[in-house]
């Protein structure tokens, strides 16, 4: 019998001592596992930690988070010859446009009568200008109305062919007397009615609109809805042109206040872009009159290919515009915020982006416009 006790002892004592070893392993397993994750867990990538123990390792502090009104640029292609389009473009006797026919006009008269405007009409019906130009042409005499109630406001010249363009110069030039008073139409191409851009203000009673009076509100307030009386007095010998109060053409808002305000005609106002902002550099800021803000830069056009890569800003509305001469300028209008990847910008152009035909050099037709001219 205590033999039987003993062996039955001894069987127990080696289970218990087996137990306690699978324990012991089991455990010893456990703790390894623990230790690699928490090892892992402190782990960041190496190019950015390389040869830095873990505790030289910086977490950010959330007080230096990203400033969420600063302006991330990024790069997109737009068509070289659309340097030839957009609100901004110049056009004067040294540079020419290039028209394609294919403008977004809308009549004049016939956009008044689909929203009832009687404060202003344009001689006919076939009185046209850009379809993003008369919105605030007629905004502008609106208000003016509302002032002074005067109805004698006309639309006297607006958009034109080149074809009109050439039988109007053709027509004035045969007409010169010769003593060398600059002729009063451009030649074709050379003008500015023929962007869709610009008009002349004329009125029923003396057809001679001289922006005084009544009208000089129009003139003093133009710059409110974006147009700029394009032919300044003090500014001939920059233009070309004679001072003309009665035409207007439409540059944007920002662009008109920003020229109003400094005294510079859009000649000057290209070659401050050109020279002052590009977007390497400090870019243009403005507010307008009702607070809002933008920003504005210049990019030269890669005439040496197909595509000018242009730097944009995301999460922001955005304009791109030609010059017409040698790039593009870039609106930015900071407080319309956008969805990153929504579409946030119109290039504001008339010839076809895809276009591309070569056309006449303008270089090569300054001699017909040494003259010179007012319309």
């Amino acid at each position: 019998m205590p033999k039987n006790i003993s062996k039955e002892k001894s069987i127990n004592r080696t289970k218990t001592t087996a137990e306690l070893i699978v324990c012991a392993i089991f455990l010893g397993t456990a703790a390894l596992i623990g230790k690699n994750c928490i090892d892992r867990s402190r782990i960041v990538p190496a190019t950015q930690n390389e040869g830095k123990k873990v505790d030289e390792i910086t977490i950010p502090d959330p007080s230096e988070a990203i400033d969420p009104n600063k302006i991330i640029f990024t790069s997109t292609p737009i068509n070289t010859r659309a340097k030839f389009g957009g609100n901004l473009i110049l056009v004067n006797n040294d540079y020419q446009y290039y028209a394609t026919g294919e403008e977004n006009l809308v009549s004049i008269m016939s956009s008044n009568d689909e929203k009832g405007r009687t404060s202003f009409t344009a001689v006919d019906y076939d009185y046209t200008i850009l379809s993003n130009v008369y919105e605030p042409l007629a905004q502008m005499v609106d208000d003016w109305y509302e002032l002074y109630h005067n109805d004698t406001l006309i639309v006297y010249g607006s958009y034109r062919t080149n074809d009109f363009q050439r039988q109007l110069y053709e027509q004035f030039t045969a007409n010169t007397s010769g003593d060398g008073e600059a002729p009063i139409v451009a030649p074709p191409g050379f003008s500015e009615h023929e962007t869709g851009l610009a008009f002349d203000f004329s009125e029923t009673v003396g057809l001679d609109y001289q922006g005084t009076d009544d009208f000089l509100w129009l003139n003093e307030n133009c710059d409110k809805y974006g147009f700029i009386i394009r032919y300044a007095e003090d500014k001939e010998d920059i233009t070309e042109y004679r001072y003309e109060p009665w035409h207007f053409r439409y540059v944007g808002k920002p662009h008109a206040q920003y020229m109003k305000d400094n005294n510079i005609c859009l000649e000057e106002y290209i070659e401050l872009l050109r020279n002052a902002h590009p977007y390497s550099g400090e870019h243009l800021e403005v507010t307008d009159e009702s607070g809002a803000a933008y920003e504005i830069y210049f990019v030269p056009s890669d005439d040496g290919s197909e595509y000018t890569n242009i730097p944009v800003p995301t999460g922001v509305k955005y304009d791109i515009s030609g010059n017409n001469v040698d790039g593009f300028i870039i609106t930015v209008h900071k407080d319309e915020k956008v969805s990153i990847g929504a579409e946030n910008f119109s290039v504001t152009t008339s010839p076809s982006s895809t276009e591309t035909t070569e056309t006449a050099d303008p270089e090569s037709t300054s001699d017909s416009t040494e003259t010179t001219a007012v319309y």
